[in-house]
């Protein structure tokens, strides 16, 4: 997680010392995360995924993007990631069949 925490700073343009200051923390204790020394807690990884729209999957495992696209994808993956794997599994059947819908609903538009 170090190295994408630094990669994100680095993409985001901010030296260590502003980084530090968002999340209320000295510019050394920072950087003693960053080099591995300490850990992140999830405190400062839940205001670093808001305040700069980060995925957290990403941040955490590095599974996708770094950033959220929209407000609606950052939703989204926040409640599918507080659902059982169960209603997740349904939730993917849901979304399909109403992307399934939606491309019948844009065709016969199109047809028109």
């Amino acid at each position: 997680m170090t190295d994408r925490l630094k990669q994100l700073r680095k993409t985001l343009k901010i030296n260590q010392t502003n980084f530090a200051n968002q999340l209320g923390i000295t510019q050394t204790a920072y950087s003693m995360i960053e080099n591995g020394i300490n850990p992140l807690s999830d405190r400062h990884i839940k205001v670093i995924c808001s305040v700069y729209n980060v995925n957290e999957n990403w941040l955490r495992f590095g599974k996708g993007e770094m950033f959220f696209s929209s407000p609606y994808e950052k939703e989204l993956n926040k409640i599918f990631n507080n659902l059982t794997p169960e209603t997740q599994k349904y939730l993917l059947l849901m979304a399909k069949e109403l992307l399934k819908t939606q491309n019948e609903l844009l065709k016969s538009k199109d047809d028109n």
